[in-house]
């Protein structure tokens, strides 16, 4: 498992730069083990959980879109490539509304939208508000790896920004398999609090 799927700043020289109410909150969601964590309880995990998550994705690509496809939750996200800005006031979403373009190699993705309360950047509970704008920079390293560096830009629960870089591995001729979290989910009644 990754450092960063625990925690989204594992490795940021001085730590994540908490507004103080977030990180009261991120101390509170911590001490209680996660209770509340949203995947827990079969909800998305937003776009930068789902580059720390152990389970698969797939990518598709076409020249005016590119589609994510994730076997976490199987649920899908979209980023448009047709050259169109981000929109002003997007419906927000768990994913957000994201839009791309190249420079060189380099994948880079723009996105806002997001979802007022809900989403954890990790399983310790950093919060993303719908202040935010994340960018992530997707570029491959070797024939296996691609490095993916995440910018996340939310005034509302962080002083300034902050880039984590992820390491991603590519996994060719995988399928996906379905993975439904509320199939067979026994794990809620037993979360610490409830």
């Amino acid at each position: 498992m990754s450092e960063q799927f625990l925690d989204i700043g594992w490795g940021l020289k001085g730590g994540i730069p908490y507004q103080p109410w977030a990180a009261a909150l991120v101390k509170e969601r911590s001490e209680q083990f996660g209770k509340d964590d949203p995947t827990s309880h079969c909800f998305p995990g937003g776009i930068v959980r789902l580059h720390t998550y152990p389970a698969f994705n797939k990518i598709i690509q076409t020249p005016t879109l590119i589609v994510i496809l994730s076997e976490r939750e199987v649920t899908y996200r979209q980023i448009f490539m047709d050259g169109r800005p981000l929109p002003a006031n997007p419906l927000p979403t768990w994913k957000g509304y994201s839009v791309g373009h190249w420079e060189g190699d380099t994948l880079v993705v723009e996105s806002t939208g997001f979802r007022s309360e809900g989403i954890w950047l990790d399983r310790k509970g950093s919060p993303l508000t719908d202040a935010a704008r994340i960018t992530e920079r997707f570029r491959r390293m070797n024939y296996g790896r691609m490095e993916v560096q995440v910018t996340v830009n939310d005034p509302k629960a962080y002083t300034a920004p902050w880039t984590a870089t992820l390491n991603e591995f590519i996994a060719p001729n995988t399928e996906l398999l379905d993975f439904v979290c509320l199939e067979n989910n026994t794990d809620a009644p037993h979360l610490i609090g409830k």
